[in-house]
């Protein structure tokens, strides 16, 4: 990974004269850090280090270069570690820019250095972002408890304090910056046992969690509960008073019966990120977490949603009541091994004897069905087929999911 780094920074550094870097907790962050520093000096570009820092925010932040590039594996396990690629905008390299740098690495010849030293020390960026984020909001919510558990991840040096300038107080879980984790980084139910039982312990209005590198936001209601994600999108939209949306294919079919214009994309933050440059959308998200907003940026923000989240908690509102007067659906997810040589166009014909009313090939084959909805897609890194189910009941959901396995490994 290290000589990979210092290959990609020169990369980078030859179309990008001015970039920032910043990286998450993880043990072998500085070291990554470090070679693409290397790297990039020696494509004769400058580079600015942001030091331990969110991804959101390191995105933010891009607006005053050329380009951003952020040393994390997100909610992956702390032994991984990988880069992402951020406009000034705060939106992704897209697919065909990535297969460029790609392409460029697998055919990369030594450079000559054309520049050393140390890197500059950009020193605002954590400000930058909190002060953005409460652009707009006044008041104090200091009567407002809440949990914040930041996984000992790179949201350890920015959410707590946000709150603390929203006039909270916040009870801090994991909040100390950490290169193993003391939970999972990916905030699933199953991992927030500890947030679940202290926000039951203290008495608090919410609880928030991020992932390793806090793009990602997921929510603990006042009774313990985490909110699904497909829910908590549609309390955002209605809280921002959004009436349109982009999301992904995989995302429940609740969201267009509350009311909302949804346009949905193939699976992938970045998808949805483009989609709203595209059409200068106001808000996206996905039900893992991950919630765009464009005016600020176009990369994820757990903090800004965090933010948003408290002030709704501190208006009075229950999260347990605002959930739970969204309906929810059952879905099923899992995954079958299956042929490679075998084709979508075999398969989707398979599928036909579902006698669907609707295809969507947008992200794999999508039917939609009388009762819910199914989603066949295959995995971009095993021999493996992702299968979601969505129906109206569990054993309509469950009989599908049955028939549509059978039907793939025919």
């Amino acid at each position: 990974m290290v000589e990979l780094a210092g290959k990609i920074g020169f990369i980078v550094g030859e179309r990008y004269r001015n970039i920032v870097v910043g990286g998450d907790t993880r043990i072998s962050t500085n070291t990554i850090k470090q070679a693409l520093f290397n790297g990039i000096q020696a494509s004769g570009s400058i580079c600015q280090d942001a030091g331990l820092i969110p991804t959101p925010t390191l995105a933010y932040a891009a607006r005053h270069f050329d380009a951003g590039i952020m040393i994390t594996a997100s909610h992956n396990p702390p032994q991984y570690n990988g880069l992402k690629f951020w406009h000034s905008d705060g939106a992704a390299f897209d697919d065909r820019e990535e297969r460029e740098i790609e392409f460029m690495v697998s055919s990369f010849d030594e450079p000559s250095f054309k520049r050393t030293g140390v890197p500059q020390q950009y020193h605002n960026a954590v400000n930058e972002h909190i002060d953005r984020i409460l652009n707009g909001f006044s008041g104090s919510l200091e009567n407002l408890r809440v949990v914040i558990d930041c996984g000992g991840g790179a949201g350890s040096v920015i959410t707590p304090r946000l709150l603390y300038k929203m006039g909270i107080k916040p009870v801090q879980l994991y909040c100390e910056p950490s290169g193993v984790f003391p939970r999972p980084s990916e905030p699933t139910d199953a991992n927030l046992t500890a947030l679940k039982q202290k926000v039951i312990e203290t008495k608090a209005r919410v609880g928030l969690s991020h992932d390793g590198d806090a793009d990602r936001l997921v929510v603990v209601t006042e009774s313990g509960d985490v909110v699904s994600g497909d829910k908590l999108l549609i309390i955002l939209a209605q809280h921002m008073m959004v009436k349109k949306i982009v999301t992904t294919v995989d995302a429940s079919m609740v969201i267009e019966e509350s009311g909302l214009t949804v346009h949905r994309t193939r699976v992938g933050d970045s998808a949805v990120s483009a989609e709203l440059k595209k059409t200068q959308g106001e808000f996206g998200g996905e039900p893992c977490g991950a919630w765009i907003f464009p005016k600020l940026s176009y990369c994820p923000d757990g903090i800004n949603a965090a933010a948003i989240i408290a002030v709704i908690a501190g208006g009075g509102q229950s999260l347990s009541k605002l959930a739970a007067e969204i309906p929810s659906y059952p879905i099923i997810r899992g995954s079958v091994k299956y042929d490679p040589t075998k084709d979508m166009a075999s398969i989707e014909n398979s599928l036909m004897a579902f006698d669907p009313i609707g295809i969507d090939r947008t992200d794999g084959i999508k039917l939609k069905l009388n009762s819910g909805w199914l989603l066949v897609r295959p995995s971009g890194t095993e021999p493996l087929m992702r299968l979601t189910v969505e129906a109206q009941g569990e054993h309509t959901a469950k009989n599908i999911y049955e028939k549509a396995m059978a039907l793939i490994v025919k």
